[in-house]
């Protein structure tokens, strides 16, 4: 079995993965690396399973290296890295590949396998990114937007008598409390954003009829009414990840 990591600012993801599909998934939070309670869980986790080989990509650097030592200390396996360097499945056109975050490599690998191309994946994270692949088949750069829960957060933090809410789907459009304004602001006008992101993606690329993948947190969530995103994968980051890996496998002898 695969183990996969994606390595967030808030969750670790995992993916347990075969040659042809993740079998099951874990979230786990980030800070655990750092605290060491992240490798007994899991552990826990995994239970019985044999791991063959891990991969991994990540937006904290400094977690990257307590993710490789674990997999190399409890199975003395190398984790091969998602990097602009081990992408596969897809090209890179864009002036600093470096800079590239690598979920964003994972998800473009992964759009561009199951729906071809050109295809664009909005992922709904602690940021909420659009990554793009022409029709060549090449990641030629995106839109990067703050989350929907930063913003929530972000007004409840900055004003005196705004709460905090949780983000769930509303049907009116004027709110009769503070929490129910501020949830129409937040779920409807984010739908707004994002359907108005689309569609500039749409004119650029010369494609009406664009594929439109949505992955994380809040993907089934404002995707409910937006036509526009024609597909929701919770799984797509680590799909694409299951698919690097494997392209750097050597080929099965023939029978």
């Amino acid at each position: 079995m695969i183990l996969l990591y994606d390595i967030g600012n808030t969750h670790t993801h995992l993916g347990l993965a075969d040659a042809t599909r993740i079998r099951r998934q874990l979230d786990i939070p980030t800070k655990g690396w750092f605290d060491n309670s992240a490798g007994q869980q899991v552990m826990q986790w995994l239970g019985s399973a044999s791991i063959t080989g891990t991969a991994l990509c990540s937006v904290v650097p400094r977690a990257t290296a307590f993710v490789s030592s674990f997999s190399q200390n409890t199975w003395g396996l190398l984790t091969l890295e998602l990097t602009p360097t081990t992408l596969r499945g897809v090209g890179i056109d864009y002036p600093k590949p470096a800079t590239i975050g690598p979920d964003r490599l994972a998800n473009a690998v992964a759009a561009h396998h199951r729906f071809g191309a050109p295809v664009v994946v909005v992922d709904f994270g602690t940021a909420v990114t659009f990554d793009v692949v022409d029709r060549s088949g090449n990641y030629v750069g995106g839109v990067i937007a703050p989350g929907l829960a930063a913003m929530t957060e972000y007004l409840h933090e900055k004003t005196a008598l705004l709460p905090r809410i949780s983000i769930r789907e509303v049907t009116r459009s004027i709110g009769k409390s503070t929490r129910e304004a501020m949830l129409i602001g937040a779920v409807h006008g984010y739908r707004g954003l994002v359907r108005e992101l689309i569609m500039e993606l749409k004119k650029d690329l010369h494609c009406p009829r664009l594929k439109v993948a949505a992955t994380g947190g809040y993907a089934k969530l404002i995707s409910a009414r937006l036509p526009e995103i024609t597909h929701v994968d919770p799984l797509l980051t680590l799909e694409g990840l299951r698919l690097v890996w494997l392209a750097h496998q050597p080929p099965l002898p023939n029978s």
